[in-house]
This record gives structure tokens, sequence and C-alpha cells, in this order.
């Protein structure tokens, strides 16, 4: 219990540090909401079910991808802006990123669920159908953003970060899938040993 009270208390610090003198609040709050959903489904879950602690961490490291996104708006992190003048990239690619671990994170908790609530059975079928719900939760999220894009206007461009890529859209649906993908192919055997250590 103790060790989860310490990824709390960083996530805490990570938020705290992300609110102070953000881009803008509303591109902020936008950003970092699905981090503090996040936070009270699995306060509300842990008694019933607690994931393996290998999990929770790559949770608050979304967490924090989220909380930096939030804090200067995905088109203005300062370290990918120099990776964008070094290597004369045509925008700024922190995006990516953060869909890479749109599809990475939610891999490693859907195919938890997967396997110790028992349902997917035939473990033949385990990483299709992870990669699948992860490709919806991509998608999802892209229709939410066009919503937010259509109800506030211009007030949600930060929160786009298009960055003037026509394909953005579908890159950021391509960089989830190939986060659950990754996740999937390389760190299956070792979540396979955190589950087992669990039980």
């Amino acid at each position: 219990m103790k060790k989860h009270l310490i990824l709390i208390l960083f996530f805490i610090i990570g938020f705290i540090l992300s609110a102070i003198h953000p881009h803008d609040y509303f591109t902020w709050f936008l950003e970092i909401f699905p981090a503090v959903i996040g936070l009270m489904i699995l306060g509300l879950t842990f008694k019933t079910f607690q994931f393996t602690y290998f999990t929770y961490c790559f949770i608050l490291v979304h967490c924090y991808i989220l909380f930096i996104g939030g804090h200067y708006t995905y088109a203005e992190v300062p370290l990918f802006e120099w990776i964008k003048e070094t290597f004369q990239q045509s925008r700024n690619n922190y995006d990516k990123v953060g869909h890479f671990a749109q599809g990475f994170i939610p891999a490693m908790i859907v195919r938890e669920l997967f396997i110790r609530k028992y349902i997917v059975k035939q473990s033949a079928w385990l990483p299709f159908l992870t990669i699948c719900v992860c490709v919806f939760i991509s998608v999802f999220y892209e229709f939410l953003e066009w919503l937010v894009a259509v109800a506030s206007g211009q007030s949600a461009d930060a929160f786009l970060g298009t960055q003037g890529y026509v394909w953005d859209t579908q890159s950021d649906m391509l960089y989830a899938t190939i986060g659950a993908t990754c996740m999937v192919v390389l760190f299956a055997k070792l979540q396979d040993k955190q589950i087992k250590a669990l039980k």
C-alpha cells in the first residue's frame, strides 16, 4: 500500500507543477482531464481490483505525459521544439509521444483485465483483441477532440494541436496502434510475470 501512496504523491506533484502558469487553463484542463478521471476510477476500484504495480507505474508515466502536454500544449513542449529545430522537422512532435502512450498504456490495462478477469481465454486472440480495444480508444478520443473543437471554436486550437498537418488525426491513431502493438509484442512476457507474482 505504501508504494501505491508514493505513486499518488508523484501524481499530485506532477498535477500541481502542471497547473502553475500553463499556456492557458482551458487547454490545460482538457489535456489533464483524462488523468484526473483515471485517478478517480483507479481509486474507487482499488479495493475490488488492483492492477500490478508494474501497470500502475506506467499509468503514472502516461499522466506525466498529459501533464506536460497540458502545461505547454502539445505543439510547444520545449524539448521537442529543440528537436524540431535541431533536426529541421516541420512540426513539434511531442503529440506523437502522447498518442504512442495512448496506445501503449491502455494496452497494458486492457491486456491485464482480459487475463485476470478471464475475458479472453484463448491466448491466440489476446494480442489482437487488446490492440483492437486500444485502437477504438484512440478513435473515440479523436471524435472527442473533434466535438470539443466544434463546440468551442478557436479556443480548442491548442487542444487539437494539428499544427497545419492535414493527416494529423490519422497519424495520431497510427501512433496509438503502434504503441499498443509494441506493448503486446515487447512487454507481454514481462507483464505475465508481474501478474503471476501478484497471484
